[in-house]
């Protein structure tokens, strides 16, 4: 089938929720996705933080393929395959205080468990789902949820509501209750938040990095101070690792870059390289406000995405990244790498700023330039995908196996454009 028709079918038939560039991408090798036409384009946007492994990487094909052979789906009414490795595997990389997995073991002292959804707005919907219940079984009895201007959660109506961004809730009011808005790292409005609501709080929703909203890294007195007023106060202190989890930002969960520990965190995108899973973790005994019929997913959990994620977290954890030592894990390639990229970019002509961690990085472009959308579609017109979340912003979220030489080709593409 020609572009052109597939272009036809998706007018007449799909409903139209996206702006989509001229391009069908039917296969892809590394950090190469190739197009109905067979040519090859340089992936920066990784289906936006999801195929943190490239595209056909032979551990996820072979987990995948061989899963696929066996059983693709099975009642969660009963134990499943690969699914308790997944989840101990979360439960070892939440342990990982410094960042680094080999820090964590199966005796660490914290336990978590995880509830296995979809997506990431279904794993935040599990979170807020899971704060309110824990405050009424055994918590401080609160209800509203503290979210941050600029954040981006979902697109469920709950997860609107959280998301505080007049473009995401306008069309769509009346939204649920129980919100409330803070700007990001404002430690003054925090404080008087909860000064006036004090124990009618039972979270605080928050991205280490937020990224919808053009890659704003949260501070560290910020993070320090929430997670001092949510402990003083009866509340969860709950992060949002849906973009930033799983290594991307040159840590294993970008909460660990501020040294301080979570009640919940969720995770989606990258953790099953490419097919859709989504995961709420929570202190075990915060989990234990669900009781059984309490929260369920007819797909969540199931034998295909299990094994997919276990081979994917198994080959972030304790494979060889490109150009990395045998066993070492990806922590130290995506440092480097990243660091590498934030340098080549901000050495760019008309990048005024570059924001975010790893290979997480938002480029701020100077006055005068063209809007970023245009700039993504001359980018693609020269064979890289890359991204805007506003028109000055640049989002560049790779996969994990980018390679300085995949910078630089990508730099000297934009280099091309910005001049």
């Amino acid at each position: 089938m020609s572009l052109e028709e597939a272009k036809k079918l998706d007018d007449a038939y799909v409903m139209h929720t996206f702006g989509r560039y001229p391009v069908e991408f039917v296969g892809g090798h590394g950090m190469r996705a190739v197009d109905s036409e067979g040519r090859e384009y340089l992936d920066f946007l990784g289906g936006i933080a999801v195929s943190c492994l490239g595209y056909a990487h032979p551990v996820l094909e072979a987990a995948v393929t061989g899963q696929a052979s066996k059983l693709l789906h099975i009642s969660n009414y009963f134990h499943i395959e690969h699914r308790g490795e997944v989840a101990r595997r979360l439960s070892q990389l939440a342990n990982a205080g410094d960042g680094d997995p080999a820090a964590a073991s199966p005796d660490a002292p914290q336990q978590w468990r995880a509830f296995f959804g979809n997506s990431g707005a279904e794993a935040n919907e599990c979170a807020i789902k899971l704060a309110r219940l824990w405050a009424k079984r055994g918590g401080n009895g609160g209800f509203d949820i503290v979210c941050l201007n600029k954040s981006f959660h979902g697109r469920t109506m709950e997860t609107i509501a959280a998301t505080m961004q007049g473009w995401a809730q306008d069309p769509f009011q009346p939204l649920p209750g129980g919100f409330i808005a803070i700007d990001a790292n404002d430690v003054e409005a925090l404080r008087e938040v909860f000064a006036q609501r004090g124990s009618n709080i039972c979270a605080v929703l928050l991205e280490p990095i937020q990224g919808e909203s053009g890659v704003h890294p949260m501070t560290q007195e910020f993070m320090e101070e929430v997670r001092r007023l949510t402990s003083e106060n009866g509340a969860l202190m709950m992060c949002d690792e849906v973009q930033t989890g799983l290594f991307r930002t040159g840590h294993a969960l970008a909460f660990q870059g501020y040294g301080v520990t979570p009640d919940v965190f969720t995770l989606a995108k990258a953790i099953a390289g490419g097919l859709p899973m989504g995961a709420c973790v929570a202190r075990a005994e915060i989990s234990e406000a669900f009781h059984p019929g309490d929260h369920g997913s007819t797909f969540g959990g199931g034998p295909l995405v299990c094994a997919a994620a276990d081979a994917v977290l198994g080959e972030l954890t304790t494979g060889t990244a490109p150009e990395g030592k045998p066993g070492e894990g990806y922590l130290p390639h995506v440092c480097e790498v990243g660091a590498y990229l934030a340098d080549k970019l901000a050495e760019l002509p008309g990048v005024a700023e570059v924001r975010g961690a790893g290979l997480m990085l938002g480029a701020e472009l100077a006055e005068g330039l063209p809007d970023a959308h245009d700039l993504v579609a001359r980018a693609l017109e020269r064979g890289a995908i890359i991204n805007a979340t506003g028109p000055t912003t640049l989002r560049f979220l790779p996969p994990l196996v980018c390679t300085k030489a995949d910078v630089d080709e990508l730099v000297s593409i934009l280099g091309d454009i910005l001049a």
